[in-house]
């Protein structure tokens, strides 16, 4: 993988959205065919978390939906990343969306194959 790629997972991570987006939509715009898909995905996740972040609730449904939508196509795992993981982190989110007086899960993370989750 390369360095910006894992620069916007540890972004990601570390809970820069805006940073992430930035550093994985710089290996967007060279990528193709399904990897863009999936990075589309990933950014746009990456800008939903920003705008729950920043109190933007519709910004925050709206682009997380976009992006699971996109991910959901990708399997168990793409690109080394625990997909099924992250997929799942995401679906608690999705259901305090839904379900307003569930409290939030913890943030998601994006883990490479192969890692235990954190949460």
């Amino acid at each position: 993988m390369e360095q910006e790629f894992l620069e916007g997972i540890r972004l990601f991570n570390a809970q820069r959205y805006f940073e992430a987006h930035e550093a994985l939509e710089a290996v967007w715009l060279r990528a193709t065919g399904d990897r863009k898909s999936f990075l589309h995905g990933l950014i746009q996740v990456a800008a939903a978390l920003h705008h729950y972040t920043r109190g933007n609730r519709a910004g925050f449904r709206s682009l997380l939906e976009k992006g699971c939508t996109k991910l959901d196509q990708f399997g168990a795992e793409f690109e080394s990343i625990d997909l099924a993981a992250l997929m799942h982190r995401l679906s608690g989110w999705r259901a305090h969306l839904h379900t307003p007086s569930l409290p939030p899960p913890p943030l998601p993370l994006i883990e490479p194959i192969g890692k235990p989750e954190r949460g």
